[in-house]
């Protein structure tokens, strides 16, 4: 568990850092991207501090370094290139600014990076190489890390195509989920409970989809987003709320206005 209080110290300077360049730029948004990598490096960290078997802890720290890294720099784009995301521009104002607010937002999201490191812990404790395991969980890594890749692109190029403006992205995997970004990170988080099955803190890896799963349901995830689109997209976004399924991917529901009267 030492390793954890090595993460703990590191992104408490990364996020004081991200709050620095956030008070500059006036874009709290770089949160995510350094949340994303401060993940990912925590996986590799404790990968290399781990005392699980080699096999299992070079998986672990490829896994979880290349999620990290490609997620981050997805979100780095979207910092660097646009305006401060509507939600976050929605949480300063509800701040009045205030950048003690501002700051303990910053630090709580180090903590987060400390929690969501658990299942990583609970892998490179790991102490069977099986390849049977190893295999299914880069099945499991491959399908959720290309999934969310995909699902990000789609959105990007809906979203850079200037007739769309105002509009609801339906296209590709975001006409069966309204946030198929998030099944597929939500997905990913399994790669580490195949890790770690059978480890001694085997159980410990559960954390990882069921935390996420909470944050994303109810917390900061589908909330805060869908919030923000019905304030920009309003009776649109409404009728895509009624067909299309929340996270989990499905055919669209007919819409009621779409239907011919009996």
């Amino acid at each position: 568990m030492g390793a954890l209080a090595w993460v703990a110290l590191a992104m408490l300077g990364v996020m004081l850092a991200g709050w620095a360049w956030q008070r500059r730029h006036q874009n709290i948004g770089i949160v995510d991207a350094l949340w994303a990598l401060g993940v990912g490096g925590s996986a590799v960290a404790i990968a290399a501090a781990g005392d699980g078997a080699p096999a299992v802890r070079v998986a672990l720290a490829v896994f979880g370094g290349l999620w990290g890294l490609r997620l981050g720099w997805h979100l780095w784009q979207r910092v660097r290139g646009e305006a401060e995301d509507g939600r976050y521009a929605h949480l300063r104002a509800h701040w009045h600014g205030h950048q003690g607010w501002i700051l303990g937002f910053f630090i709580g999201q180090a903590l987060l990076v400390v929690l969501f490191a658990l299942p990583f812990v609970a892998a490179a404790g790991q102490p069977e190489a099986s390849a049977w395991r190893i295999a299914l969980a880069a099945v499991v890594w491959g399908v959720s890390v290309g999934g969310e890749a995909i699902a990000d692109r789609q959105l990007a190029r809906f979203r850079a195509d200037p007739s769309n403006k105002g509009q609801v992205c339906r296209v590709g995997l975001w006409r069966y989920s309204r946030h198929p970004n998030y099944f597929f990170e939500w997905l990913h988080w399994f790669t580490y409970v195949v890790l770690a099955a059978g480890a001694p803190l085997g159980w410990l890896a559960w954390s990882g989809p069921v935390v996420m799963y909470v944050f994303l349901r109810w917390l900061s995830g589908v909330p805060y987003t869908e919030q923000q689109a019905l304030r920009t997209r309003g009776q649109a976004y409404r009728d895509y709320q009624r067909t299309t399924s929340m996270i989990f991917p499905w055919p669209p529901r007919r819409s009621p206005a779409s239907e011919s009267p009996p």
